[in-house]
């Protein structure tokens, strides 16, 4: 008969500097205490007793999970053990070794015992404990998810948000003029970062606050939040994935930073909502609440023609004796299937922008999968259409005040910028046409989505309401492999006859901040509109 690989494994003890339970601290001390690790019928178990009590903690090691707080101290949570206990409950304890090589003889000792006893499909109030794969993994192929936290796991990145005032000074105002919602509150920060979020959440007064980090930046932000005593001992960095890692309460706030190009980029927001359901109370609260996607169709031929030459390379037929043209096609293919990322003129706009709301606090992770919203507009000018162009906005719905974080053309810039995807067949369009589309998002495992993008011009004039489509134009867009367009040219009295239909456009949802520049835009409308057509 073949031996358990458990039961190969000697029973071993380990001395604690102190062990405090978290779930209930008046009822234990910080106290000295020793670990063992032991098999009892079949069942691994992890146990702590304190040395001045009879006090024990049980973890059976197939649902316990480790956190590192740093080198010496760690957070143990799990199922409790009790069988007194009704309906079972996340708990946890936090323990502290006396030196380093005692933690990490612990650490290897707790992975080697934990190793066989993980059973697949083991239930937690939180969620599942698989053997296998995450969640997040089994969704998220691997080569995409290393460079996506090696990417967030460096300083300069970080720094790059962080220098984006209006989305810190967004978050940063969001809290603050709402102390009321994190006075005294658990507070969950998804995607922690620098744990800049975090530490806005403990100066408004929050009991707790669990920074999930899932990239090495997690060991940036316990520097960072050390070096800040005012708030540093109510905040708790774990690394982790928060489809992996355990919580010892619940969370009265969820806090996070999930946006990515047009809202959903990164497939983080899927994430946040898994927090949402893992963790947070149920009459807890989002920040962000939720967010829109705003859409609307533009013209500029500056664009346009831009995106067309660059695949003129190919057209070439003595390129060094070599003839390109038969690559032409795949190219010109390539550059029409980038979104173009940028801060536009929001005078290219040819209709009122509309928008597709997403709600976090009901949306499930499913439904991020795929998205398909219809589109009908109004075209306010005559003119050739060449694309959607596309933006977002978070709201955070704050008991006190409700803040708007927006990235709108002319707004103040972020850097999320807009988006535009350009057709590779503009259609023609007159004022007063109806235009109708759908935008199609097709979530891939690389940590982004598919866009397919139709816009079609319905008959306009006599006999329109007859129905019909006079002209369609289709295009596919890989959102992971976007155009950063930076340097962008100055557009010229040329084309602005465009502004003549401006009046007609519902601005609501487009900032203007310089109400010079639009008393002076206002101004150069032409006195007789028809005369330009």
């Amino acid at each position: 008969m073949e031996v358990s690989p458990l039961k190969k494994l000697e029973q071993l003890e380990f001395s604690l500097e102190s062990v405090t339970d978290l779930s209930s601290p008046s009822v234990s001390s910080s106290s000295p205490a020793v670990a063992t690790f032991s098999c009892v019928d079949g069942v691994t178990e992890l146990r702590f007793l304190q040395s001045d009590s009879t006090h024990c903690f049980n973890f059976d090691l197939a649902s316990s999970k480790l956190f590192k707080l740093g080198p010496v101290q760690f957070i143990c949570v799990s199922d409790s053990s009790d069988s007194s206990e009704e309906k079972s409950f996340s708990r946890g304890v936090n323990i502290k070794f006396k030196d380093e090589k005692d933690s990490k003889d612990f650490c290897d000792s707790f992975d080697e015992w934990r190793k066989d006893a993980v059973v697949q499909g083991s239930s937690l109030q939180n969620g599942t404990v698989s053997a296998n794969k995450s969640k997040f993994d089994d969704k998220i192929e691997s080569s995409s998810a290393k460079m996506y936290f090696h990417y967030y796991g460096q300083l300069l990145h970080q720094q790059n948000m962080l220098q984006d005032y209006v989305r810190t000074g967004t978050y940063y105002a969001a809290v603050m003029e709402n102390r009321s919602d994190f006075a005294g509150r658990v507070v969950v920060d998804v995607g922690a970062g620098s744990g800049i979020l975090s530490m806005f959440a403990a100066q408004a007064g929050a009991k707790h606050v669990y920074a999930v980090e899932a990239s090495e930046m997690a060991e940036y932000a316990r520097k960072l939040i050390a070096g800040n005593p005012l708030f540093a001992d109510r905040i708790t960095v774990i690394k982790g994935k928060v489809e992996d890692i355990e919580l010892p309460e619940k969370a009265d706030v969820l806090i996070s930073e999930p946006m990515g190009t047009l809202l959903v980029n990164e497939r983080m927001l899927e994430s946040y909502v898994i927090a949402r359901d893992r963790f947070m109370s149920p009459n807890g609260k989002m920040f962000p609440t939720v967010g829109r996607i705003h859409m609307a169709p533009f013209s500029d031929e500056f664009l346009f023609i831009e995106m067309a030459n660059k695949a003129f390379f190919w057209q070439q037929q003595n390129y060094y004796g070599v003839d390109l043209t038969p690559l032409y096609g795949s190219a010109h293919r390539g550059y029409f299937s980038q979104p173009v990322v940028d801060a536009f003129d929001p005078r290219v706009l040819v209709a009122t922008p509309m928008f597709h709301t997403i709600d976090f606090t009901k949306m499930k992770e499913e439904d991020f999968y795929e998205i398909d919203i219809p589109l009908n507009f109004t075209a306010s000018m005559c003119t050739r259409l060449h694309g959607l162009a596309c933006w977002f906005d978070v709201l955070f719905d704050g008991s006190t005040v409700q803040r708007w974080l927006t990235t709108a053309p002319g707004a103040p810039t972020t850097h999320w910028y807009q988006i535009r995807c350009v057709l590779s067949q503009p259609i023609y369009v007159m004022a007063g046409q109806e235009i109708t589309g759908r935008l199609h998002l097709i979530a891939h495992s690389a940590q982004s989505y598919t866009i397919d993008l139709t816009l079609s011009a319905k008959m306009w004039g006599p006999g329109a309401s007859q129905g019909g489509i006079l002209q369609t134009s289709t295009c596919k867009f890989d959102l992971k492999e976007p155009y950063y367009r930076m340097s962008q040219p100055s557009y010229p009295v040329a084309q602005e006859p465009p502004l003549q239909a401006q009046q007609q456009l519902n601005t609501q949802d487009i900032q203007i901040t310089n109400d010079e520049l639009e008393e002076e835009l206002l101004q150069q409308l032409p006195q007789n509109p028809s005369t330009q057509l």
